[in-house]
């Protein structure tokens, strides 16, 4: 089945009341050739009134605003998604040798997606890894990101907590371990050491069937918290995704809701408020195949009445969720 129900639920409980809240959210799937958004609504406790635009990379990115006391924010966001059958990824594509000589304009174009970022610095450990994968490659783009993808995958050991929100490719390199968000920086880094145009993308990972292989491994990586994973440029208009958590091209199984330089550009909730209140956080994420072919949810965000505003300093929420 090739029709997703995703649920992403956040939940914001403070030690004492706070006020003016402000937030984003990316969590609207994204629609196009490759995946149909059928329906999305996203809906806030206590109830607000939101707006919506696309950010530079075309994300939906949806704005809400808690103006009264309130010491609960709940956000929830449902969705319903068709993924549509596409090829794998080939070998045959444009040739690693060939990458500099294409015209500046192209390059340039794409530069965002070649530069280093905070999260995914150019460091040296990178082009081992880099080495490795051309040597064992068919010399394409895609078969050297096919390769890095399965390096990362068997050099580098899944464990959730052995990173944090904000840990660069640093990190996973010298602890050999981490994350789905740390694995998709990884490859992010290989392939743009070479000069191949690459993103980050975040989403969602549906688990396979409970008999099929590596169903228990999809359902801890894919079953309870947003993934992520790369897409590569190949000069042939075609952006083609590599997931090095699973140590393959992606499917139809990966839902994808974002994309930018790295996960800075795309965190599934962020936003401020103001008090002196400490805060705990709490996310619930149910990716499943959907059971009913017929339902469209409508966008529908209440509306919540402003107060005054209070004389204390702006606070950022907690960082939201790591993508495992």
């Amino acid at each position: 089945m090739n029709r997703y129900h995703l649920v992403h639920i956040t939940e914001f409980r403070y030690d004492g009341p706070v006020s003016e809240s402000y937030n984003e959210v990316r969590l609207r799937p994204i629609h196009d050739d490759r995946q149909s958004c059928l329906s999305f609504r996203v809906v806030t406790t206590p109830s607000s009134r939101g707006t919506s635009y696309r950010d530079s990379y075309g994300n939906w990115v949806h704005q809400f605003n808690v103006l009264p006391e309130h010491d609960y924010l709940k956000v929830e966001a449902e969705s319903v998604v068709l993924a549509h059958s596409s090829a794998a990824p080939q070998g045959e594509s444009f040739l690693l040798r060939d990458i500099h000589r294409n015209p500046s304009n192209m390059l340039e174009e794409y530069f965002d997606f070649t530069a280093p970022t905070d999260y995914v610095p150019h460091l040296e450990p990178l082009e081992e890894i880099a080495r490795a994968a051309e040597e064992t490659s068919d010399g394409s783009v895609n078969g050297f990101t096919r390769a890095a993808t399965q390096i990362i995958h068997e050099r580098f050991q899944y464990v959730k907590g052995a990173t944090h929100v904000h840990s660069s490719i640093s990190d996973s390199l010298s602890k050999r371990m981490g994350v789905c968000q740390d694995f998709a920086h990884l490859l992010l880094g290989v392939v743009r050491l070479r000069g191949i145009p690459s993103r980050y993308v975040s989403g969602y990972l549906v688990p396979g069937a409970a008999d099929s292989s590596g169903a228990k491994q999809e359902e801890v990586i894919g079953g309870q918290a947003t993934h992520a994973w790369a897409e590569v440029y190949s000069w042939n208009g075609e952006w083609s995704g590599f997931d090095p958590t699973l140590g393959k091209p992606v499917g139809m199984r990966h839902v994808r809701v974002a994309y930018g330089r790295d996960y800075g550009d795309v965190p599934p909730v962020r936003g401020v408020y103001k008090g002196h209140a400490g805060q705990r956080l709490s996310v619930d994420v149910r990716v499943r195949p959907a059971l009913d072919d017929e339902g469209r949810e409508q966008l529908n965000n209440d509306t919540a009445a402003p107060q005054e505003e209070q004389p204390v300093s702006s606070r950022p929420q907690q960082q939201i969720q790591q993508q495992q």
